[in-house]
């Protein structure tokens, strides 16, 4: 599995009613995320519009897929953060 963070803000140039309902959209869309293991922790963007949410996932192809079903997906500028856990970095210094 590969972790991401992932940072996606609202583009407020796009503010509309369909914005505004697909925002809403995210709890729900989140859910069954977290339920199944595939998102791990998420956040609010203090002062922001917008989440820090971390994907738990198989491939970069599944959170692709992910981030397209994501009802903000056409409303929202994403950056994307391949993690790595520090046990494993350590381990690399070591060789």
């Amino acid at each position: 599995m590969v972790k991401f963070l992932v940072l996606w803000r609202i583009e407020l140039s796009l503010l509309s009613r369909e914005m505004a309902t697909a925002v809403a959209r995210m709890p729900g869309y989140a859910a069954p995320l977290e339920h199944s293991g595939k998102v791990v922790a998420r956040y609010h963007l203090v002062g922001q519009h917008g989440g820090a949410w971390i994907y738990d996932v198989a491939s970069n192809e599944e959170l692709e897929r992910l981030l397209g079903a994501a009802p903000v997906y056409n409303f929202a500028r994403y950056e994307i953060h391949p993690l790595a856990e520090m046990t494993e970095m350590a381990e690399l210094d070591t060789e």
